[in-house]
């Protein structure tokens, strides 16, 4: 017998072979990490040329679906603490079909926007050296690949620096737009408080109107993705009853100091109509006011931002490609886990696909390939999304029926069910929004998006060779709800 699953009350619960090597520190890094990526620094740009100053409204709203989300997934990983947590999630709680459909529809996303923070990082750094910008994404895809092949405690110190970096860059920004704001630096432009001119004076806070922001809140909510990773490290960590929850806590309110304020403050110094996808817009608000330094060093940031969200995205792929195996909808031999506890198969597989694309990418404009990955990976991550909000909402539905009721919980989902239902609900109009983009690249992103859900439950359907695991010891099998919470007769 290698996992004690029956009691509630112990502190560890074994997760197959995975190690519980991260910290907590780690896992809220690890969170961070995953949603503070190139998409921010460079995506931010392209919305709010869309939207004008109401990105910083597009951002609160995000957040809020983010909250609710991550509410749903903390009573789930507190509850049944496992890795690739959504996937089994939602094979256990809703349907294996849906699982199949939603975790490799999530793996798809991530290995099309991994590539996109190397390529991201590797025209930064050929702006800085003059060597060709693919050298540079493929070094930096080597040192994410030795990072996620080692064990999985050097991936998290190693992702907790990284995520340190962007969260001191973006506070610092802060500071430095508010002395901007007063007039204290002013660089060429005139010595004197902003107020709201970049606001009132240009189209106001909706200049191209309120539906286009509509439109956009999926590429918005791609900046978000990876809040779901906390989930997937689930299996990992070394207590999670305490962890996760703490982790979500500070996660919720670090996106609000760490990407609502900086977006606000953005739009307040900077003309919205001279940002664009083009640049990292961070350093164009920068440059505006004279401080051409600080533009260099938001260009670093944005730089780590690109390793550490792509270093992110590959855990937590690798752990649903890892899920999937488990659950009989991948190759049985991803399932498997080296002596370092981990899913080297699964890493080496998704590693391959990523190099696909990188290769594929070459023949693409840069600044449509990256916006339609982007897309792509919002419309996908989405669909997680919603999966995590409906398994919480069965979840207790079953908890109910199985004899126990919330006082059994270590953490609970505030004002459940409805907590689920707004987030979904929410989702899913972002989700119809996105068709009507007048930009060619959302629709496609749409259609993509659908066949990376539909085709793999097709695939299932007529294919599906789902593991029967009726063995307690074996070292492959998932952690279920009926091993956590037994029928009480």
């Amino acid at each position: 017998m290698i996992r004690p699953i029956h009691n509630r009350n112990t502190k560890l619960i074994k997760d197959g072979k995975y190690k519980r090597s991260l910290k907590d520190r780690h896992i809220q890094l690890i969170a961070l990490g995953g949603i503070i990526g190139s998409g921010y620094f460079l995506g931010t740009g392209e919305v709010i040329n869309q939207v004008g100053p109401s990105a910083c409204l597009g951002y609160i709203f995000g957040g809020l679906i983010v909250f609710l989300v991550m509410l749903c997934m903390g009573e789930l990983s507190v509850a049944i603490p496992i890795s690739g947590s959504f996937v089994t999630y939602t094979a256990d709680l809703i349907s294996p079909r849906i699982a199949c459909g939603v975790g490799w529809s999530y793996w798809i996303s991530w290995v099309m926007y991994i590539p996109a923070e190397c390529i991201a990082g590797g025209i930064i750094m050929e702006y800085f050296t003059g060597i060709n910008g693919y050298v540079w994404a493929v070094l930096f895809g080597l040192i994410i690949t030795w990072i996620n092949i080692t064990e999985v405690s050097m991936f998290g110190e190693i992702e907790f620096w990284l995520s340190l970096i962007k969260i001191i860059a973006l506070m610092a920004f802060v500071v430095i737009a508010i002395l901007i704001f007063f007039g204290f630096i002013h660089g060429d432009q005139p010595s004197e408080i902003i107020g709201g001119k970049f606001i009132s004076d240009q189209g106001g806070l909706f200049p191209n109107g309120i539906p286009v922001l509509l439109t956009t809140m999926v590429i918005l909510l791609v900046n978000y993705q990876g809040s779901e990773i906390v989930g997937l490290a689930a299996g990992e960590s070394a207590n999670p009853s305490k962890m996760i929850p703490h982790a979500i806590t500070n996660v919720t309110l670090r996106i609000l100091f760490i990407y609502i304020v900086p977006v606000f403050c953005l739009v307040l110094i900077f003309p919205w109509y001279k940002a664009n996808l083009d640049h990292i817009v961070f350093a164009d608000a920068l440059n505006y006011y004279g401080l051409t330094w600080a533009g260099a060093i938001a260009s670093f940031v944005t730089l780590t931002a690109a390793i550490s969200c792509a270093n992110s995205g590959l855990y937590g792929i690798v752990r649903a490609l890892n899920a999937l195996a488990r659950e009989g909808m991948a190759p049985h031999k991803l399932a498997l886990l080296n002596h370092n506890g981990v899913p080297q198969n699964a890493v080496i597989v998704t590693l391959v696909a990523i190099w696909l694309v990188i290769a594929l990418a070459y023949f693409f404009g840069q600044s449509t390939i990256y916006i339609s990955l982007l897309l792509v990976s919002g419309f996908t991550g989405l669909m997680a999304w919603i999966s995590i909000c409906w398994a919480q909402i069965n979840f207790r539905k079953r908890l109910y029926k199985a004899g126990y009721t919330t006082k059994d919980l270590k953490f609970k989902t505030p004002l459940s069910p409805y907590t689920g239902i707004t987030a979904i609900i929410f989702m899913t109009v972002c989700l119809i929004f996105l068709l009507l983009n007048d930009n060619y690249e959302y629709k496609i992103a749409f259609i993509i998006g659908i066949i990376s859900f539909v085709v793999p439950i097709i695939i299932h359907k007529f294919h599906s060779k789902r593991i029967d695991h009726k063995k307690e010891d074996d070292a492959n099998r998932s952690l279920q709800f009926k091993d956590i919470f037994p029928k009480r007769i």
